[in-house]
């Protein structure tokens, strides 16, 4: 019997899980490990945030699913990682700790065959001085009890419009090396889209702060983009929008500190400025969660399971060199530890080996520069290739890998929210091939320009409104679940 561990319940590791149950005999053990009970669809966050949506709109409870499926689930944390197994036991575990009311605090050792680390990002709004979603003007939609909590700030702050009162709102990133632009640019259109539907906008003032060198950044260095027959690029994509709505932006800003009504950031040109705001909504930097791993002799080893920033090492070419040497070749494939093949790390868990986008540095030294993206379908590709590996290596005992997903291969598709309704609500569909760009394979824009698109309009609304629908209907383990694609 095989024992597979899934740490994280994610879009990366609930998609693992869901292929593992499905291929794999119930004579294997399949155990999933996460500190909450409950599955979200992370996209529809945005919709929360403006009250479009509740959060029970946008979650279920994992518990009775995966009771069905014969997967056992443990509310708890990971704490470390023992890959060797210790004196008292020659199987692999991981330490956790329960996070459920019945055995709060209690630690379990979990052993394991196979490991597949999926847990995601430390959401580290503590990086930047005073930013601390729930506090005063401040505002996150990193997570369904975030959204909420934004939900009902804002709506304090349309009721002060409406009763007279000007307000500033500042959506953006709220660190020098944040990534995941991509939700923030939905929040601040839908929340420009609410106040507007409402007729407000005389008293609103809506400002994008944003690290990103130049506007549709989006962590993977900008894009070239084929529309109505012309090659654009997602800079003026970005733009426009903001243009057409009336939408300021400040760029190449690293925030550094937040108090109640200031944002303090500095720029590349090394200028330490100052923003007011009276609502704020900031995503923060991402982090490993500082796992430590020890070898059979209880020696610590986490630098060979993990990388300074606390994310997971895979199958990728970390060697220091320039920007303008990196290349897709660098980039994973199969997401595992080289140290310990029976460790997976897909999704954000995984310490991607250099920045998309061009690493700029201010006049100070800081670092400002968006860093890349790993979330959404990607995370469901990588989930669903490690599950395929590790169930072939179970039925063959064969440990050759033969599933691939790299960045620098595969494609992505997105739709931007930036509105609301049957009728007037719009969103901005947009495809990139590959994710990473491949400048030997597509040497005049580094993608393949046939398949990365971008268009606006009522049907990408309706599109987006069907995949909340779809991908919750997958996540639920629904009659031929399968036949959706990540």
């Amino acid at each position: 019997m095989a024992k597979v561990v899934v740490l994280g319940a994610g879009v990366a590791g609930h998609t693992a899980a869901s292929y593992l149950q499905k291929y794999l005999s119930k004579q294997h053990q399949i155990t999933v490990v996460s500190p909450t009970s409950t599955y979200q669809w992370i996209p529809s966050n945005i919709w929360v945030g403006v009250g479009r949506m509740t959060a029970e709109d946008i979650k279920f409870d994992l518990i009775p699913l995966y009771k069905k499926w014969g997967i056992e689930f443990l509310q708890a944390k990971a704490i470390s990682f023992y890959p060797e197994g210790d004196n008292d036991t020659n199987s692999g575990y991981v330490e956790v700790e329960y996070t459920s009311p019945q055995k709060f605090g209690l630690k379990q050792k979990v052993p394991f065959d196979f490991l597949i680390n999926a847990t995601g990002p430390k959401l580290n709004f503590g990086a930047t001085e005073g930013l601390i979603p729930g506090q005063g003007n401040i505002a996150s939609v990193c997570t369904f009890g975030h959204a909420t909590e934004a939900w009902k700030l804002f709506k304090e702050k349309l009721d002060k419009m409406k009763n007279g009162q000007k307000q500033t709102f500042v959506i953006g990133t709220g660190h020098p090396t944040a990534t995941c632009q991509g939700a923030a640019f939905e929040y601040i259109l839908n929340v420009d889209f609410e106040i507007k539907r409402r007729g407000l906008q005389d008293l609103a003032e809506v400002i994008w702060i944003t690290n990103e060198y130049e506007l549709g950044d989006f962590g993977m260095g900008g894009a070239f983009i084929k529309k109505g027959g012309f090659i654009s690029n997602t800079k003026l994509f970005a733009e426009s929008y903001f243009v057409e709505r009336n939408i300021k932006w400040i760029k190449r800003a690293g925030v550094k500190k937040i108090d109640a009504h200031k944002i303090f950031y500095e720029n590349l040109d090394g200028e330490y400025l100052e923003q007011n705001y009276d609502f704020a909504m900031l995503i923060p930097g991402f982090a490993g969660h500082g796992f430590k791993a020890f070898d059979k002799q209880n020696s610590d080893i986490t630098d060979c399971l993990f990388a300074p920033n606390g994310l997971m090492k895979v199958d990728a070419d970390y060697t220091p060199r320039p920007f303008e040497q990196w290349s897709v070749q660098d980039w994973p494939q199969t997401y595992q530890n080289p140290s310990y093949p029976n460790i997976f790390a897909p999704g954000i868990a995984f310490a991607p080996p250099h920045s998309i986008s061009k690493p700029m540095t201010s006049k100070n030294g800081t670092p400002i520069f968006a860093t890349a993206p790993r979330t959404g379908m990607p995370s469901g590709v990588m989930g669903k290739v490690t599950a395929e590996n590790i169930i072939a290596w179970i039925k063959t005992g064969d440990p050759e890998i033969k599933h691939r997903a790299s960045m620098g291969r595969m494609g992505a598709a997105c739709i931007v929210s930036a509105g609301y309704g049957m009728s007037k609500g719009t969103a901005a569909t947009m495809t990139v091939s590959p994710v990473v760009p491949d400048w030997d394979k597509f040497p005049e824009w580094g993608r393949d320009i046939k398949t990365t698109m971008g268009e606006p309009g009522l049907a990408g609304h309706w599109l987006k409104w069907l995949m909340h629908y779809m991908f919750l209907y997958k996540a639920k383990g629904k009659p031929f679940w399968w036949l959706i694609p990540e």
